[in-house]
Order: C-alpha cells, then sequence, then structure tokens
C-alpha cells in the first residue's frame, strides 16, 4: 500500500526509467551462502516480546517527547498488550459475516488466448530487484509488485460503489474475509490453493512475517517502519489458513488497509540481516502473482524478462482467469523515447504509450500509411481515478526557498497554463490541489495560483529581490541570484522545463535545468539534495487523499522540535521518505494526527479541506498538469477486451488484460509484404470520463 505507493509515476507516455548497469547476466540472486545468518530466532523474539503501543505513545516517540527507554520499561510492566498473538478457531466469533466477493462481475476478456511473449522496452535498468529498502521504490516496481500479484484481495475496478464496509472486494490470496467493524478487526480465511512463485504454500505465518520484516530496522526502510507499526495494532493466528488483523482505529477504510497486504515468504528471507540491501539487490522474492524474474533472464543493462510461472495457483480462478496471458514479457533498454518509438513501428514492439502529443499527432498521425492499412491501431482511453501529482515540490530548506514570499513569487511565475496549451495541445487540465481526484474529500474551491508577473514581482521584492542583473534575474543586496535547479527524471518532457524556465525568466527567476535518468534524479530528490524536483507520485484508488506521508515532520526530519514545540536546531534530515518539501510544522502534524486517527467522514473531509488550504498557504508545491486519459499504439495483433479497458486502471497494462492473437501477428506480417491491408482502427473509450 506504498504509495506506488510512494513511487513515482511516470506519464503513461514513458516507459519505466532506470538506472543502466553493466551488460552481463548476473550470478548473484539465488544461491544462499554457507556461512549466512539465520532471521529466525530473532523473529520468534520479536512474536515474543513485540507490543503494540497506541498511537499516542507512537506519535510521541516519534517526535521525541518519550525515549524509547521509557516505551521498554512501561512494555515490560506489561501496560501494553502484544502484537503477535495466537489463539484457535475456536475464539473466532462466531456471528461474523463473511464475504468471497462471488456476487461481482468478471472483468477479464473471454476472448483472451493464453502464449506469446509481449515485446515491450524500459529507458534505464532497474538498480535492484528488491521490494524494499533503499533505491526499490523505482518505475520498475509496477512489473514485479504492484500490478503483478494478487494480494489478498483486490478492490473491483469497475464497481467502484461504496458499502457500509467500504470497497468492494475480490479474492486473491484470501479465499474469504469478515469486517468486525466495532472492534477494528478483519478476519482473514486463506484460499488453500494459495501459491507463492516457488511453489511454496502461502499460509498465516507468512503474514505474521510480514508484519515482523516491515517493523525490522534491517530492511533500512522508514515508511513501512512507521506504516505498519503504526497502522496496525495486532495480527492472531487462529490456525494454518486463518488469522485477523487489528486496526488501532475505527475508520472508513478498515478493509483496504488488510485486503491489500500481501504475503510475504519466510523461507526466503531466512538470511535477513543488516546486510540486508547487498545481500538480496538481486534476489527476486517469491510472490503469489502470475510472473516471476529467473536468473538467466536478468541481463544488467540489456534487458529483463517476467516469465509466466507454471500451474500458477489462481489461473482458474473466477477474477484471474483471462489475464497475464503472455507467456513471457520482454523489456528491452532502449534509452531514447525516439528510438523506442521507432522499433515500434518496425513492429520489434508490440505498443508504444502516446500521451505526448508529438506521438499522436505528428509522429502516427490518423492519416498516417500503418494506421490506415490498419496495421496500428489507436485508442484514448478516459479513466477515473485519483490523478498522479504532476507537479513542482520545492525543498524548502534549501537557502531562499525557506522564504514563503519566494515560494509564492515561484507559483506565480510557474506558466503551467501555456504548457498545457502550447505543448500539450489542451488535452491535459490544469491540477488544483495535490490531492485531486477524491470526490468529497478534494477540496471544493481551491485552484492553483495564476501566472502573473507582477504578482511574482511583488513577492520576489518582498525576499530583497527588487534588481535585474545584466541577463534579466533578479538579484537581492548581497548579490544572490533568484536561481533554482530543477531536476527531472522525465526525459521526454524537457521541453516541458524549458518553456517554464522562458517564462519564469519573464518574473526574473532562473531555473536551472537538470534532466537525469528517472532513477538518479528521484534518487537524489528521496536524499533531499534538491531544489525544486519536477516529479509525480502515483497514488492509489484509496478512499481519501493521505497527509502523513507528504506532509508530517517526522518524515522531514529525526527530531523536527524540542520538547517545548519549538524547532530542533540540531536536527537533520530525514531521507528516503516522501516528504519532498521538508514540510514541518506543529499545527499540520496536529491536523494530521487528527485526520488519522478519526472515524467521522464528515470531520476527516473537513480536516482534509484545512490542510490544503495549510498547504496553499505553506507554497511549496506547484501543482502542475492532470491527464484525464492514457492514449495507446500497438499492432493489430496486440489485443484488447471489447471496452478496452477498467474504470481505474492508470494505464493500459495495469490490469494485464491485453494479449497477443499470433495468427493475427502472422497474417499482420505477411500482409504487410503483400501490400494486403485491413480496415482502420481508431477507438475512443469515454463510458467513464468525467468533467
Amino acid at each position: 500500500m506504498k504509495i506506488r505507493q510512494l513511487n513515482v509515476a511516470a506519464l503513461p507516455a514513458l516507459a519505466a526509467i532506470i538506472l543502466t548497469g553493466c551488460g552481463q547476466d548476473t550470478g548473484d540472486n539465488a544461491q544462499p551462502e554457507a556461512d549466512a545468518p539465520d532471521i529466525t530466532a530473532e523473529v520468534q523474539e520479536h512474536y515474543r516480546t513485540k507490543v503494540s503501543l497506541p498511537p499516542e505513545i507512537w506519535e510521541s516517540l516519534e517526535k521525541g517527547q518519550i525515549t524509547q527507554e521509557d516505551v521498554d520499561a512501561r512494555a515490560a510492566a506489561g501496560e501494553f498488550p502484544r502484537f503477535f498473538q495466537f489463539a484457535t478457531p475456536e475464539d473466532i466469533p462466531a456471528d461474523l459475516n463473511w464475504q468471497d466477493g462471488s456476487n461481482l462481475p468478471a472483468f477479464a476478456s473471454p476472448d483472451a488466448r493464453r502464449g506469446g511473449t509481449y515485446y515491450t522496452w524500459i529507458q534505464d535498468f532497474p538498480r535492484t530487484l528488491r521490494r524494499f529498502g533503499p533505491d526499490a521504490n523505482g518505475s520498475f516496481r509496477p512489473f514485479i509488485l504492484d500490478d503483478v500479484i494478487t494480494r489478498l484481495g483486490r478492490r473491483h475496478p469497475n464497481d467502484t460503489s461504496i458499502t457500509e464496509t467500504g470497497f468492494r472486494y475480490y479474492p486473491g490470496v484470501a479465499r474469504e474475509w469478515a469486517l468486525d467493524k466495532e472492534n477494528a478487526t478483519v478476519y482473514i480465511r486463506i484460499d488453500p490453493d494459495a501459491r507463492f512463485s516457488d511453489g511454496e504454500p502461502i499460509t498465516a505465518d507468512d503474514m505474521m512475517f510480514m508484519f515482523f520484516i516491515y517493523q525490522s530496522p534491517h530492511i533500512q526502510a522508514p515508511w513501512y517502519n512507521n506504516w505498519y507499526n503504526r497502522k496496525y495494532s495486532n495480527i492472531t493466528k487462529y490456525d494454518d489458513l486463518t488469522f485477523s488483523i487489528r486496526q488501532p482505529e475505527v475508520r472508513p477504510d478498515l478493509l483496504f488497509k488488510v485486503m491489500e497486504l500481501e504475503p510475504l515468504p519466510e523461507h526466503f528471507y531466512k538470511e535477513l540481516g543488516p546486510d540486508y540491501p547487498e545481500r538480496y539487490q538481486w534476489r527476486f522474492v517469491p510472490t503469489s502473482g502470475a510472473y516471476e524474474v529467473r536468473p538467466e533472464n536478468l541481463k544488467k543493462g540489456q534487458s529483463i524478462t517476467l516469465t509466466r510461472v507454471k500451474d500458477w495457483w489462481a489461473d482458474d480462478k473466477k477474477f484471474w482467469r483471462n489475464r497475464y496471458n503472455f507467456d513471457r514479457v520482454h523489456f528491452t533498454v532502449i534509452r531514447d523515447v525516439p528510438k523506442a518509438f521507432e522499433a515500434f513501428r518496425k513492429g520489434e514492439l508490440d505498443r508504444f504509450s502516446a500521451a505526448l502529443p508529438e506521438y499522436w499527432y505528428e509522429k502516427l498521425p490518423d492519416d498516417s500509411e500503418e494506421v490506415q492499412s490498419g496495421y496500428i491501431h489507436k485508442d484514448v482511453f478516459y479513466n477515473d481515478i485519483p490523478r498522479p501529482t504532476y507537479g513542482l515540490w520545492i525543498n524548502q530548506s534549501k537557502p531562499l526557498l525557506d522564504n514563503r514570499d519566494i515560494r509564492i513569487g515561484i507559483q506565480h511565475a510557474t506558466n503551467w497554463d501555456y504548457v498545457i496549451q502550447k505543448y500539450f495541445r489542451g488535452d491535459y487540465q490544469r491540477m488544483r490541489t495535490n490531492s485531486d481526484g477524491y470526490g468529497e474529500f478534494t477540496h471544493p474551491t481551491l485552484r492553483a495560483r495564476e501566472f502573473s508577473v507582477d504578482k511574482a514581482l511583488a513577492h520576489f521584492a518582498k525576499a530583497g529581490f527588487t534588481t535585474r542583473g545584466e541577463d534579466g534575474i533578479l538579484v537581492n543586496d548581497a548579490g544572490e541570484r533568484l536561481s533554482f535547479t530543477v531536476n527531472t527524471g522525465y526525459q521526454t518532457l524537457r521541453d516541458v522545463l524549458t518553456i517554464l524556465a522562458e517564462e519564469a525568466a519573464k518574473a526574473g527567476l532562473e531555473f536551472r535545468i537538470e534532466v537525469l535518468d528517472q532513477t538518479a534524479s528521484w534518487k537524489k530528490t528521496q536524499e533531499k539534495k534538491h531544489d525544486i524536483a519536477f516529479a509525480a507520485f502515483a497514488v492509489s484508488a484509496e478512499m481519501y487523499p493521505r497527509y502523513w506521508d507528504f506532509g508530517h515532520s517526522v518524515n522531514a526530519y529525526d527530531r523536527a522540535f524540542l520538547p517545548d514545540g519549538s524547532p530542533n536546531p540540531d536536527r537533520k534530515v530525514k531521507t528516503q521518505t516522501n516528504n519532498l518539501q521538508l514540510l514541518a510544522y506543529p499545527e499540520l502534524d496536529a491536523m494530521i494526527e487528527q485526520y488519522r486517527a478519526s472515524s467521522d467522514v464528515g470531520v476527516m473531509r473537513q480536516l482534509a479541506y484545512r490542510m490544503e488550504e495549510f498547504l496553499y498557504e505553506d507554497a511549496s508545491f506547484v501543482p502542475g498538469f492532470v491527464i484525464p486519459f492514457y492514449r495507446d499504439l500497438h499492432w493489430r495483433w496486440f489485443r484488447y477486451p471489447e471496452d478496452f479497458n477498467v474504470r481505474l486502471s492508470r494505464g493500459a497494462e495495469q490490469f494485464f488484460l491485453s494479449w497477443i492473437d499470433t495468427d493475427m501477428k502472422k497474417e499482420t506480417r505477411e500482409a504487410r509484404k503483400s501490400g494486403q491491408t485491413f480496415a482502420p482502427v481508431i477507438g475512443a473509450y469515454d463510458q467513464y470520463r468525467t468533467q
């Protein structure tokens, strides 16, 4: 559930962008070492001693208001209940209402065909195959985690109605589930067929272990450590296939926070220790999903291939049938987008995402030969999801950027509306807040500040920048230039930043553009070394927006405040979190904590509005653009369902509903040689379009 969760989202037009390594097979991802550590004793001790801290205690500990020694002493005195507990099936309440999602409709196409290799591309090679820890939150992650695992269950992607228990779910690893809302507890029965991709059965022990590893400092992942300590208060095992998870507060999304969990294989992580990042760097963790990465298919710097798991356990399950149809998904590293497009046009790649206007309107227009001959199909699909947060993330811990007038001036000097009209041809929309797309939780009246040279200059003047240098950039009395580096990993959007820089110069502001590969840019940003980052988070289709991840001071500094509430002069920046703006305000923390603890939707909604207003006044996020659709170019043999995709899909690949028609592929290639043509197909799917 980490924002893809804490992932920087590439445009739908962009392939995953990750660091390139050297060009040889990896040889370090399968066999344990003879002297490898054994985590078993540590796991059992954790189960025996781990206590569940009330939210207020946990938050006081995070803020440094109490010490770990204080907590340990109170735990030793028996003040807190055990986090891990063991019981029997007879202890399960008899009056639970068990559900299995069987009343929901399947959404994959019965016409889908199994087989073939899907040829696609990435701009750079992933830094790691680990799913958490340093460098694990890269843009290849969806293909080894988010989009390919079953989790305990999944939200139905078309039936988005909300019931008294929350979203509607279909089963994954869980065969059935029940919610005890009064006690904030979800009960799960695992499907006895469920297996990891290495063939090992999935049991309640793997769910127990999931909490252990996410709470462990070995993984070097602060977000996981906080989330799985703070958001859950107990897991109880009843038998090998039955367990329950309790949360510390009664919240509207109790079911969501459990159903979206994925068991972790205890047997795989037996060597876990302080060297976890290096030891597991290139080991593919067995999952519940349909694909695995085999050692021989990992060629660093060149390609990576997913192979379908033989006799996948969910193959014939109602909601997984006719999905994940490719035998293999082959990713070739192609660093330049134009080269990737040419490879697609030659038929070397099966599809190409075309959100960028130049590919949709100019490089492959409707009247192009391949389209009119019916060889390549063009489709646009309007989805209905919370929107990725494309914009400028200002690091207010940096000199000058800690001045609110500077930040407001940057807001008015950033001409996103011009970018949308000139570069995106008016197809995109201006983002209003960084929580657009959450229905009643999205602020109804806030709008992003407009471009205005006069307003920008007025705020820059308040910050002491009143004189233009010879190049037109403002300087203050100390001779400092009003100049900041804007880094990004979106190499195909270099021209967007060029336009923004040209417009900003009109207001005396210099944007120094730094375009890196996406992994390098994201690493710089997560290490909080950026001035301003042009980036986005691919958010999940959750019930309401998150604020703790992006706005709480515990994700900005190790100890942001002294006990009296004043800023800690010795505080250190906390890296590898998603508080990219380094927001640290006691009043914002208080609202976030109240929001996290509330079970009242009305109270949460009003708090969301107040926090958005606070963030608007803080002015360290410059809202960019919203893409209300995705566009897809694909050869006619690359097939989609009749209605193309599902309402909640972020991109054409996410739910793996497509397939390769090998007969049609042969037919098309022969037709291109002979000159035979087919009817052109230019589709527009607007059944889920919102205004």
